[in-house]
């Protein structure tokens, strides 16, 4: 990395700094016109978007990018603009103190709260949604008034040179400006004294970028990922819940941070979810090597990883079930395609239990009571999101009060992230902090507490004020 980039990435951060300053908080027109503004980029280069992220994968769904890297960056720019003005209201609070009550109200004390721009907020964003991931964010930051240096992923670098160009035309540096580069550059970039720092990403990088960030001590928000668990009820349709979760595995290829990672199922159900699972996936994908729906994995690398996950759980018993309705042959494709694989019967020593799948695999566990898969799930790290099919409320309400993740979906996978008013984000090793909607704006805001006090001397009348002696102490000595 040439000292050029780094020297320029500092002139970025203390221009956006200086003008944050300088300007003071953006009115609402300001603000909405920076939405309308992410709004018409993406407009305009929506089919050179989907293009793009096609070549970076070498295929890519043409039809879920559109949906994913250009309509859901749109929703939630037009969501923030929407609800600006009442989310930039000054937030009344009651003036109370415990022993005086809403007492202190009436004599005249406010409280309220403001809430102002952080200011700079770095953003370094991920490869499998490059587009979405890096914009999406935008709503709640560019809602909060603040000013934004992005660090794409070098692992779509076409993507990233893009993305650098729609910016670069749509947003003045003082706005907005991206840093296309390496690892080093990313290592770097972490390393800014940013008023705020977001990571969307894997945890083991995660851990290096909050060291990084907390050398300045600048506040994170980190969204991770994990082994999202599929619960499976007694009571579940099989066919329709096999359907949405296999869906939801083969969408991006299962590179989704929110992807379910593994399913578990009650052993007298698992013969029938299997062949739903290959019946509804054979229907979507009937072939798969040539078909542009079915996503590419997205290098060399990750193609290597995830056949070594497959190659250990052969290797150490597991059954595995490829579900290759055309018999295509994959061992000679120009890209990086694996057909969806379920793993029956997979042990805890296997890599693909221990490590996040991020791919077209889907492991199956079995479990008796619905007791036993609650007592799995909490024996692992807390995940991004977690999926409970059945139509049975209290066992449905069992499995969520009883296991913690970032977010839930009920007889669906994924889809509680299109929320615009739930928060999205992990908890533990799976994130800190939550952003869309209203949370982002909180999220990307700095909370002022503002208290005007009453005319009356409250120390005083409480007997704070020194001297300290009590009226009776004071007669006896005089």
């Amino acid at each position: 990395m040439s000292t050029e980039t780094i020297q320029e990435m500092h002139r970025i951060l203390e221009l956006q700094k200086s003008c944050n300053i300088k300007d003071g908080a953006p009115d609402i027109s300001v603000r909405a016109d920076r939405l309308d503004r992410v709004v018409a980029m993406v407009t305009k280069y929506d089919k050179k978007i989907i293009e793009t992220v096609s070549h970076d994968f070498g295929n890519r769904d043409p039809m879920m990018s559109g949906v994913t890297e250009v309509q859901s960056v749109i929703g939630p720019m037009q969501h923030a603009k929407k609800n600006l003005k009442k989310w930039m209201k000054t937030e009344k609070r009651k003036a109370a103190i415990a022993p005086l009550g809403s007492a202190l109200s009436l004599m005249g004390a406010k409280a309220e709260v403001r809430y102002q721009p952080k200011g700079v907020v770095g953003a370094i964003s991920p490869w499998n949604f490059p587009i979405n991931l890096a914009l999406s964010p935008l709503a709640g930051i560019i809602a909060a008034g603040n000013r934004v240096m992005h660090k794409p992923s070098e692992l779509t670098p076409a993507t990233s040179d893009l993305l650098k160009l729609m910016i670069e035309e749509y947003f003045d540096e003082s706005e907005m400006a991206v840093f296309v580069g390496d690892a080093e550059v990313g290592a770097a970039f972490s390393g800014l004294a940013f008023d705020h720092l977001i990571f969307t990403g894997g945890t083991a990088i995660a851990k290096h970028v909050m060291k990084a960030a907390s050398e300045n001590l600048v506040p994170l928000t980190l969204e991770l990922g994990g082994k999202s668990p599929v619960v499976i009820g007694k009571d579940t349709k099989i066919k329709e819940a096999a359907a949405r979760v296999m869906q939801g595995k083969t969408m991006n290829a299962g590179q989704i941070c929110l992807a379910p990672d593994y399913a578990l199922v009650p052993e007298d159900k698992v013969d029938e979810f299997v062949k739903a699972s290959v019946e509804v996936t054979s229907e979507m994908f009937p072939t798969m090597k040539d078909n542009e729906d079915f996503t590419s994995i997205i290098n060399q690398r990750h193609f290597d990883r995830i056949q070594s996950y497959l190659e250990d759980a052969k290797e150490k018993g597991a059954e595995i079930v490829e579900i290759n309705p055309s018999n295509d042959d994959f061992s000679q494709q120009p890209h990086h395609k694996i057909p969806p694989t379920i793993v029956l019967n997979p042990s805890e020593d296997m890599k693909i239990m221990q490590e996040e799948i991020f791919g077209p695999v889907l492991p199956i566990k079995t479990y008796k009571e619905v007791s036993e898969s609650v007592d799995y799930i909490n024996s692992k790290d807390r995940p991004l999101g977690l999926y409970y099919f059945g139509g049975d409320d209290k066992e449905k309400d069992y499995v969520l009060n009883n296991t913690t993740s970032g977010g839930v979906t009920v007889n669906d996978v994924i889809s509680h992230i299109q929320m615009e008013d739930l928060p999205f984000g992990g908890v533990g090793p799976s994130g800190m902090g939550s952003y869309h909607g209203y949370d982002g704006f909180k999220e990307f805001s700095h909370a002022k507490a503002v208290y005007k006090q009453t005319r009356f001397n409250l120390m005083k009348l409480a007997g704070l004020v020194p001297p300290y002696k009590k009226k009776e102490e004071k007669s006896n000595t005089a």
